[in-house]
C-alpha cells in the first residue's frame, strides 16, 4: 500500500512537470497521511484544462451514504480498478497525478516496524496514479482522491508486497485523458523501473503524523 509520501518541490518545477500555472504558495510538506488534503493534477471540471487541486486522500464513492468510507480508500488495487464499484466509474472519467518526492514504506525488523523512504535516483519529484470523486450528500461538497497501487518492483519488493503505481511523463496525457481507452490505460498500471529508484531507512519520527520537518526524510547513519 501507500500509507504517507512527502512532497518538498519548488513551484516552478510542478508548474515545468505538469505544464500549469501555480498561483498559490506551496509550503514543503515530509509527512503527508491519509484524511489530509493532498495537491493533484487533473482536468478541470468547469473548464478541462489541467490545475493543481487540493482533494482529501481518502475516495468518496459519490453513492456513499457516509464519508467515513474514505478512510478504507486511501488506495485502489489497479488489478481490480475497473470492475470494483468504489472506483470503476473514477478510472473511467476522473484519474488524476499526484506529485511527490518520495513515499514511505514499514518494515518489521527487531520487532518493530522500521519505516523507509523511497525517492527517484536524480531526486526528481515523480506522480503517482490517482483517481478522484465529488462526494455531495454531506452538508458541503467533498472532493477526494485515492492512490493505485500495483505489485512492488525487485528494488522493493524485500520491503512490501504492494506499491504506488508511477506515471511517467510522456503518459501524463494519456492517464488525465477522459477518453482514454481501458485498455491502454491498463498498460500503465505497471511496477516502476527498479534501477530509477533508491530507498534507505528514515527516523521512526515519521511514524506519527504530528511530526513534519525536513529530517523525516534524512538517512539514518
Amino acid at each position: 500500500m501507500c500509507g504517507r509520501f512527502a512532497l518538498a518541490t519548488e513551484k516552478h518545477i510542478l508548474e515545468i512537470l505538469y505544464q500549469l500555472e501555480i498561483r498559490e504558495d506551496l509550503q514543503p510538506r515530509y509527512n503527508i497521511a491519509p484524511s489530509q488534503n493532498i495537491l493533484a493534477c487533473r482536468l478541470s471540471p468547469q473548464h478541462g484544462r489541467r490545475e493543481l487541486a487540493a482533494l482529501k486522500w481518502g475516495l468518496v464513492p459519490f453513492w456513499a451514504e457516509d464519508e467515513t468510507i474514505g478512510s478504507r480508500m486511501i488506495n485502489a488495487r489497479s488489478e481490480t480498478v475497473a470492475e470494483k464499484p468504489s472506483f470503476r466509474d473514477a478510472f473511467k472519467k476522473r484519474r488524476l497525478l499526484i506529485p511527490v518526492s518520495g513515499f514511505y514504506e514499514w518494515k518489521k525488523e527487531d520487532g518493530a516496524k522500521q519505516p523507509f523512504y523511497i525517492s527517484r535516483k536524480d531526486g526528481q519529484p515523480f506522480s503517482l496514479a490517482g483517481l478522484w470523486e465529488r462526494w455531495e450528500k454531506g452538508k458541503n461538497p467533498l472532493e477526494s482522491c485515492t492512490i493505485l497501487t500495483t505489485e512492488p518492483n525487485s528494488l522493493l519488493a524485500p520491503l512490501h508486497n504492494r506499491m504506488p503505481v508511477v506515471v511517467p511523463p510522456e503518459s501524463y496525457e494519456l492517464w488525465l485523458d477522459p477518453e482514454a481507452n481501458s485498455k491502454t490505460l491498463h498498460e500503465l498500471l505497471a511496477p516502476y523501473p527498479p534501477d530509477e529508484l533508491i530507498f534507505y531507512p528514515v527516523s521512526r519520527l515519521v511514524n506519527s503524523p504530528y511530526n513534519e520537518s525536513p529530517e523525516l526524510i534524512e538517512a539514518l547513519t
